[in-house]
């Protein structure tokens, strides 16, 4: 069975190690430390997917109201678990949360060359390339899903 659930303090080493599992094939290492920055002081809203009650994929929504933008951040999912479907289940599950909030007009997420085609096919448009913004070798992507 499979459950999206908000995230719990205790989901913080488990969501460390689903990004460690994807280092360096989605993340540069020093993503890790922003990864529990952002854990730890600048969460908003995030959520975690549950297969038979281990997480295996996670992502979160950032809001910034003054554009009334909804942003889609920090997807990860186990690799041994990739292609299974989860990633694109957490990321309806958000879009649907934004979608509902009358403060949002726009969508957007912010991601590298090596993921940008999953949100591509969920609907969203390149709009911005900006190289090594990341790290070395990890540009950022920024896309807007359409309307």
């Amino acid at each position: 069975m499979v459950l999206i659930r908000a995230y719990e303090v205790k989901d913080r080493d488990v969501v460390l190690q689903i990004m460690q599992e994807n280092i360096p094939a989605y993340f540069a290492q020093a993503e890790k430390e922003d990864l529990k920055y952002y854990l730890d002081f600048e969460i908003e809203q995030f959520f975690v997917v549950e297969k038979n009650k281990e997480v295996v994929a996670c992502g979160g929504i950032n809001l910034e109201l003054e554009e009334r933008r909804g942003v889609i951040s920090w997807d990860m999912v186990l690799p041994s678990e990739q292609g299974k479907g989860y990633g694109s289940q957490l990321l309806d599950y958000r879009i649907s949360i934004l979608k509902r909030m009358d403060t949002i007009d726009k969508i957007t997420v912010r991601t590298s060359q090596l993921t940008y085609l999953f949100y591509q096919k969920n609907g969203f448009v390149l709009d911005q390339i900006v190289k090594d913004y990341w790290a070395k070798d990890f540009d950022l992507y920024r896309m807007e899903l359409s309307s």
